[in-house]
């Protein structure tokens, strides 16, 4: 088949209606002014309004950024340890061990590990009497170990391609280890560091089947909210939510593509080192 063929554009737009219609129509509905949304009777803002004034999805939300906001973080400083441990430490006994008990909730349905930190906490209840109940504290100590994986997982991967003559070079020159650490090696792993945290993140703000088995009265996380409403039908205010948590996705994935495309554009335009003014550039974006 000739290369400009009808063939891949029908696909692709096939396959992006498939993702984006839906998006599009839930969008759409949501500026419907029917209580029915999937009977258009004419455009309005007035569940906007009603979902401003609705207090539980409003607390919800609030206890879902908390939560995962607190998770992302504590995820970070554990998945970022367990990475150097596992990347900088060398051969030691039970590493293999270590390796797959720190990636095993990448692979763990989500339904086993609910029940297993739900029978967790009720031992540990039982036993030393904390954590009292469930509600913010095992959702945030839920959160922290399976968001902590996927941080382990990103941070490891940059650490394993990162050039260790860097830190080598530090240690000649009579940097201490957290000099090292601090001056060479988080500065380089970065953006790994930020990309693991949005990524336990979205993920703890996402979680509907582990919230649910370790969470407790006055302790109900937006999606939860969410789907229990959907149960009774989809009304208009959850489409309004889902357009507004869309609309913040999509305006942050645009700020950091921008962000990228400056950044990437202005070393493309950087001058050579030892390049003389007014001289050619041709090798300025020669990596």
């Amino acid at each position: 088949m000739p290369r400009n063929g009808y063939f891949l554009p029908i696909v692709a737009g096939l396959g992006y209606a498939f993702l984006y219609a839906p998006i599009i129509s839930l969008i759409v509905y949501s500026f419907n002014e029917s209580q029915l949304v999937t009977v258009w009777s004419g455009f309005s803002t007035k569940w906007y309004g009603k979902l401003l004034q609705d207090s539980q999805i409003l607390q919800a939300a609030w206890l879902s950024l908390r939560i995962a906001f607190t998770s992302a973080t504590l995820a970070l400083c554990l998945g970022t340890l367990a990475a150097l441990v596992l990347t900088r430490f060398g051969k030691f006994r039970s590493k293999s061990l270590l390796g797959g008990m720190v990636t095993a909730p990448l692979v763990m349905p989500e339904v086993i590990t609910g029940l297993s930190l739900l029978l967790l906490f009720i031992a540990m209840e039982s036993l030393f009497g904390w954590p009292k109940g469930r509600g913010i504290t095992t959702l945030i100590l839920a959160h922290t170990t399976f968001c902590m994986a996927f941080v382990a997982v990103v941070v490891q991967s940059r650490l394993v391609s990162m050039d260790e003559s860097l830190e080598e070079a530090a240690q000649d020159l009579g940097a201490t280890p957290w000099r090292v650490f601090t001056d060479v090696t988080l500065p380089v792993i970065s953006p790994a560091l930020l990309s693991g945290w949005l990524l336990a993140f979205t993920l703890s703000v996402d979680d509907l089947v582990i919230s649910s088995f370790v969470s407790g009265p006055g302790s109900t996380t937006l999606p939860m909210v969410i789907f229990s409403k959907v149960r009774l039908g989809v009304s208009p205010e959850v489409n309004a939510l889902a357009t507004i948590i869309i609309s913040i996705v999509a305006l942050a994935v645009f700020v950091g593509g921008w962000r990228a495309f400056s950044v990437a554009q202005a070393k493309g335009k950087a001058i050579w080192p030892g390049a003389r003014p007014g001289a050619s550039n041709d090798f300025a974006t020669t990596p």
